[in-house]
């Protein structure tokens, strides 16, 4: 009997490793996560060591080739994982000083410079499409270099998490053009490191890895790690994606025309674009895509799901019982859409996209006597949609159409939050098989595409299936349509109360 091929997915995230194995037709053979924990040393600070994400992969590696057996022929590993995290290595390759991860808000005064030295937004905008954020890594690497004098004088290389675990599997160090593009310090139109950039932050070249493409061999499995797992011999490492790009070729996002939300903790909208389209005013994020020939852009809003858990945990405060996420879904679906007037503001932690304000702040507004708890959760459901709704507007001009958006994340577990998404869009919301896998589903993909087992990735989402629609209720859409139009002025006009609350002592 003929062995299957296999691809391996390997997925570095933020709370946990996850491993799969799919095969040919793209379905899953086997599947293993472990855990591990984040450091939180100072607030707005979070780092986590290198070495547990290696322990994990090894962990995993071991249980899904166990679980698997013969007759599995391994053809090709890909790489996902959390994006923008620094890993600073000396001359030897061994890990200074912790990982600096991607929530980490130190950096603040770094980006400030490093915008000021670029010629301002406009300027950085020119060089490298998207401005620098605080979670991004070249902000982090400028940190360094002014508070840890010591260990940038060490620095040798920088890597993202998931190309520290490609150092460990292969020997090389490498990136691909997506993960790249979340640096700050990457040219994404050009594909390639924004020299100019690096230059003026006198920051040496030789610390960059090579960016390639994301189905790309970038090396081969070091003959020990191929011993360890019963692996084949120089089994090929593609370049693979960071989480935010690769989630959406795992959700069979590869065409303009269709976008992907995401409700997990944050709120993440996201679409394919043939061209590198400009970004007026740095309030998107465009990076490269996994497609070769295609480009990513996604706004990421900081608070959804979280906005859900915290109503949870504040209306349950006066409960007898610990209010469930079903039973208070079921009370908002009882709330006719719009909430009767009620609006609210998701900006619990200030706010990115669709409007970067670390001074914004949540709101309910509209409140009057007849709401009640279930008015409460449905403003709130509603409040992230019209979120996610502004940042698909954004994306207009970029040449964003939608007629359908492709959704996953906790929050999407829920049929009405589906349906809210539906009605206050106007487009059918479907959820896809293989999308709850992260990462490292869209991991596999691409590494089939490196490994000759389809063309591209075009034809390798055709395996990809469509599990749910929902459809918009005509009825609830010009009822969402009238009040979006009062929604977003909710911000600009309270944008210096805010500013003027920030301010107090």
């Amino acid at each position: 009997m003929a062995s299957r091929r296999a691809l391996i997915g390997i997925d570095v995230g933020t709370s946990g490793t996850k491993v799969l194995v799919v095969d040919e037709a793209g379905a899953i053979l086997a599947r293993h996560t472990e855990s591990y924990p984040l450091d939180t040393p100072r607030p707005g600070w979070a780092e986590q060591d290198p070495a547990d994400w290696w322990r994990a992969v090894r962990a995993g590696l071991g249980a899904v080739v166990a679980e698997l057996g013969a007759g599995v022929d391994h053809v090709g590993i890909g790489l996902s994982g959390q994006m923008h995290g620094l890993v600073a290595l000396d001359e030897a390759d061994r890990v200074i000083r912790p990982a600096i991860l991607w929530n980490d808000q130190r950096t603040g005064r770094q980006c400030a410079w490093i915008t000021e030295r670029a010629g301002g937004l406009d300027g950085l905008l020119a060089l490298t499409n998207n401005p620098m954020l605080t979670g991004y890594t070249g902000g982090k690497v400028v940190w360094l270099r002014e508070e840890e004098t010591g260990n940038y004088a060490r620095l040798k290389r920088i890597l993202n998490p998931k190309d520290h675990i490609r150092l460990m599997l292969t020997g090389e160090h490498a990136t691909d053009v997506s993960e790249a593009s979340g640096t700050g310090l990457f040219d994404v139109a050009r594909r390639d490191w924004s020299w100019e950039l690096v230059d003026r932050l006198d920051l040496p070249r030789s610390i960059l890895p090579k960016a390639y493409e994301s189905h790309e061999i970038t090396g081969r499995l070091r003959d020990e790690i191929a011993r360890e797992f019963g692996l084949p011999r120089g089994l090929p490492v593609m370049g693979g994606g960071g989480d935010a790009v690769i989630q959406t070729t795992g959700s069979g996002l590869i065409d303009p025309g269709t976008a992907q939300t995401i409700i997990g903790t944050a709120g993440i909208a996201a679409c394919a674009l043939d061209a590198c389209a400009p970004n007026p005013g740095g309030r998107l994020q465009v990076f490269c895509n996994n497609d070769p020939a295609r480009w990513h852009c996604m706004g990421v809003s900081m608070n959804a799901g979280g906005a859900f858990a915290w109503l949870r945990q504040t209306l349950g405060a006066f409960a007898t019982d610990e209010l469930e996420f079903d039973a208070m879904t079921a009370r908002a679906e009882k709330v006719p859409a719009g909430a009767e007037g009620l609006f609210f503001l998701p900006y619990l932690i200030g706010e990115r996209c669709p409007h970067p304000d670390p001074d914004a702040r949540g709101a309910f507004v509209g409140l009057t006597l007849r709401h009640g708890a279930g008015h409460l959760v449905r403003a709130a459901m509603e409040g992230v949609v019209f979120s996610i709704r502004e940042m698909l507007e954004l994306m207009r001009p970029l040449g964003l159409e939608a007629t359908t958006l492709r959704t996953s994340g906790g929050g999407t577990s829920s049929p009405l939050w589906r349906q809210i998404q539906a009605d206050a869009t106007g487009c059918e919301v479907q959820t896809v098989s293989g999308a709850a896998e992260g990462g490292a589903y869209g991991a596999a993909l691409v590494a089939g595409v490196g490994a000759g087992i389809w063309p591209d990735l075009s034809t390798a989402i055709k395996g990809i299936a469509v599990e749910t629609r929902t459809t918009p209720d005509a009825a609830n859409r010009a009822r969402y349509d009238a009040a979006f139009a009062v929604y977003r002025e909710l911000y600009p006009t309270l944008k210096p109360r805010f500013d003027a609350i920030a301010a107090l002592p």
